[in-house]
């Protein structure tokens, strides 16, 4: 459990860093979407080539991945088809509460919580492909298709995810993995640097966002959206994913553990940055983010006590 709150306790630190900077102004009045932008457009994606280029597919190809994505988009389907059909919502705005309501904080929460309380940081790793590879082409090419101001064809749409910078990051790295290739270090290290900015900055961009507002302030639309999210993402996704775990794929012991801590882990602040860079859902995105970082922390205690 010291893991589950070191990892908790920096994430709060930074994000009120992020907080006292909007506050005091240092940054400038868009020093927040500048950031973001950054994070967006150069940091995450040098993360991505970075983490990927140096994988392990015997460990990242495992069940979990499998169990991993069904259940996020199972959920993340959910969501859409809730707000889409009942709450009336934009696709821009559907994509984002989905996101918000199944991607996972997997970075900077998931890797010490990985290490500190599973024991093996490797368990996140399917987690960190599945997103990377999988669920943000998908969003981001839903996204950049959605709020496009041309008129979209079949070429765009196929050409949208190859266009994003995070896109074409995780397939580089994801190449250089499966070919075995290796580039010199003087050529890695400036992305593992500048990749270093990558969960810092969004954690700094969100605690940014938080100034001069209320977090689930008035409006039904926003608050009904945000509780939907969090209660997909803490409560709907984790139970989902014990079901797939211990009757589909027949697991058990410490790997059912940690799959289902894993899926309780937060709504990552990536999310908040895609609806930044996108304009749409933002309240959503903030929101959903702080309610299940603060619900995480008993959330994953009940699992641990339950299933440990």
């Amino acid at each position: 459990m010291s893991g589950v709150l070191a990892g908790f306790t920096v994430i709060f630190v930074v994000v009120f860093i992020g907080y006292v900077v909007a506050r005091t102004g240092v940054l400038g009045e868009s020093g927040g979407l500048v950031l973001g932008r950054m994070v967006f457009f150069v940091a995450t994606p040098a993360l991505l080539f970075d983490t990927l280029a140096r994988a392990d597919l015997s460990v990242i190809f495992s069940p979990t991945l499998a169990i991993t994505a069904v259940g996020a988009l199972l959920v993340g389907a959910l969501y859409l088809v809730i707000a889409l059909t009942i709450t009336k919502r934009t696709v821009p705005e559907a994509t984002i509460g989905a996101l918000a309501a199944s991607y996972v904080n997997a970075a900077n929460l998931g890797i010490p919580i990985a290490v500190y309380v599973l024991g093996d940081a490797s368990f996140v790793a399917p987690l960190l492909l599945f997103q990377i590879m999988i669920y943000s082409p998908l969003a981001l090419t839903i996204l950049d298709v959605s709020t496009s101001s041309r008129g979209t064809s079949l070429v765009g749409v196929v050409a949208a995810p190859f266009t994003n910078p995070i896109v074409l990051a995780g397939l580089a790295g994801l190449a250089l993995a499966v070919t075995g290739l290796s580039l010199p270090d003087p050529v890695m290290q400036p992305f593992a640097l500048l990749g270093g900015a990558s969960v810092p900055g969004a954690l700094l961009a969100f605690g940014m966002s938080l100034q001069g507002v209320r977090v689930l302030e008035r409006g039904a639309g926003p608050r009904r959206d945000v509780a939907l999210a969090a209660f997909l993402k803490m409560a709907v996704l984790p139970v989902l994913t014990y079901v797939l775990a211990r009757w589909v794929w027949r697991i058990d012991g410490h790997d059912l553990f940690a799959v289902v801590v894993i899926a309780a882990l937060p709504t990552a602040q990536n999310v908040f940055i895609y609806a930044t860079r996108y304009g749409r859902g933002t309240v959503l995105a903030r929101d959903t983010a702080f309610v299940t970082t603060l619900v995480s922390v008993p959330v994953i205690a009940l699992v641990a006590a339950l299933l440990a």
